[in-house]
C-alpha cells in the first residue's frame, strides 16, 4: 500500500504543479502586455482584448500591434523550442543535444545572411528589402536554409543507423555552414554587417498581427504532429535494441523526429532568428520540476515551461523604463547558462533521465 500510496500523491503533486505552470503563463502573459516602455492598466489591457475602445486610442495600437505578437510569439517560441531539444535529447540521449546541433539554425542563418550580404543593395539589405517586402524575403531565406540542411541530415539519417554518427555530422555541417556565414561577414558591407548582426541576436517582435495567422497555425500543427511521438519516445528512452524488440521502427522514429524538430527549428529561425539555450534549458528544467522522464509528463511539461521562460525572458528584455528591447539572446543566455554549467556539474544524476 505504501508504494501505492506515494505514486498516487506524487501524481497529485504534479497535477498541482502542472496546474500552477499553466497559471504562471497565463499571468506572465497578461503582464507581457501590461508592462513596457508605456505602462497601460489592466482594465484597459481587457477592454483592448474584447474590443473595445480605452481611453488613450494609442494604447490599443500599442496592445494590439506589438505587444499581443510579442507575448503570443514568445510563448510560441518557447514551447516549440523546448519540445525541440526534448525529442534530441530522447533521440540521440545526450543531455547537452539542443535545436542547434543539427545545424538547422545555422542554415537558415546563411540563408539569410545570402540576403543580407552578398545580394547586397546600397543602404543595406534589410533596409532595402523591408521597403519592398517586409521581411519576407528573410523569412524565405531562412526557410530556404534550414530545409537545405534538414534535407541533408534526413538523407543522412536514411543511410546511417547511428544516432552518434548523425549527430557528429549534423555539428561538422554547422561549423562548415557558419564558416561561410564567416566569409560573407568579411565581405559584406558595414550596413548589411550591422543588419545581419541585429538579426543574429533574436527577437519576439518581428511578427507583426498579421503574420500570426500563419507563425501560429504552423507552430501548433508542429507541436501537435511532435506529441504523436510522445509513445516512440519513451520507447526510445529502453535503449534502441530494446526499442526494436518492442517493435518500434526504429529508423522510421528517428527521421520522423529529425524533420519534426528540423521544422520548428527552420520555422522558428526565420521569424525571430536564431534563439539561444530555450531548447537546451526547458527539457530539464521540466524533468527536474517534476522528477520524471515519461513523456506523457514531461511533454506537457516542456510545453508550459518553454512558454513560461520564454515569456519570463520577455519582459526582462523590455523592463519598464527602457526605450527600447534588450537583445533576447542576451537574456535567455544569462538564464539558460547557469542552468547548462549546473547540469554538466551534476550530469550523473541525469544519466537515467537522458
Amino acid at each position: 500500500m505504501e508504494p501505492a500510496t506515494t505514486y498516487l500523491a506524487l501524481n497529485k503533486n504534479r497535477s498541482w504543479l502542472m496546474g500552477t505552470l499553466a497559471v504562471l503563463t497565463i499571468v506572465f502573459f497578461l503582464l507581457n502586455m501590461l508592462l513596457g516602455s508605456v505602462l497601460i492598466p489592466v482594465k484597459s489591457i481587457f477592454e483592448i482584448l474584447a474590443g473595445k475602445e480605452p481611453e488613450i486610442p494609442a494604447w490599443s495600437a500599442i496592445v494590439l500591434h506589438t505587444r499581443l505578437p510579442m507575448a503570443v510569439t514568445a510563448a510560441l517560441t518557447g514551447a516549440a523550442l523546448g519540445i525541440c531539444g526534448l525529442m534530441m535529447q530522447t533521440l540521440f540521449r545526450n543531455p547537452l543535444a539542443g535545436p542547434s546541433v543539427l545545424g538547422v539554425s545555422s542554415g537558415a542563418s546563411l540563408g539569410v545572411a545570402v540576403v543580407m550580404m552578398f545580394i547586397s543593395l546600397p543602404g543595406g539589405t534589410l533596409v532595402a528589402v523591408s521597403q519592398v517586402t517586409g521581411n519576407i524575403s528573410v523569412v524565405a531565406a531562412a526557410f530556404a536554409g534550414a530545409f537545405s540542411v534538414l534535407l541533408i541530415i534526413a538523407l543522412l539519417a536514411a543511410r546511417f543507423s547511428s544516432n552518434t554518427l548523425i549527430l557528429i555530422v549534423g555539428i561538422m555541417i554547422a561549423y562548415a555552414v557558419n564558416a561561410l556565414v564567416g566569409i560573407l561577414q568579411f565581405y559584406s558591407l558595414k550596413e548589411d554587417l550591422q543588419a545581419f548582426v541585429i538579426w543574429g541576436l533574436g527577437s519576439f517582435g518581428n511578427i507583426s498581427l498579421a503574420q500570426l495567422r500563419v507563425f501560429v497555425p504552423l507552430v501548433l500543427i508542429g507541436l501537435a504532429l511532435s506529441s504523436l511521438m510522445i509513445k516512440p519516445l519513451n520507447i526510445l528512452l529502453l535503449g534502441e535494441h530494446y526499442a526494436k524488440n518492442l517493435g518500434l521502427n526504429t529508423r522510421s522514429a528517428q527521421i520522423l523526429v529529425i524533420l519534426l524538430t528540423g521544422f520548428l527549428i527552420a520555422l522558428i529561425t526565420a521569424y525571430c532568428g536564431p534563439i539561444a539555450f530555450l531548447g537546451l534549458a526547458v527539457p530539464h528544467l521540466a524533468r527536474i520540476l517534476f522528477q520524471s522522464s515519461d513523456h506523457r509528463i514531461v511533454f506537457p511539461a516542456t510545453i508550459l515551461t518553454g512558454a513560461l521562460l520564454a515569456l519570463v525572458c520577455n519582459i526582462i528584455a523590455r523592463l519598464p523604463g527602457f526605450d527600447s528591447a534588450l537583445p533576447i539572446n542576451a537574456v535567455t543566455s544569462l538564464i539558460g547558462a547557469p542552468v547548462v554549467i549546473w547540469l554538466i556539474l551534476k550530469r550523473n544524476s541525469f544519466k537515467s533521465l537522458v
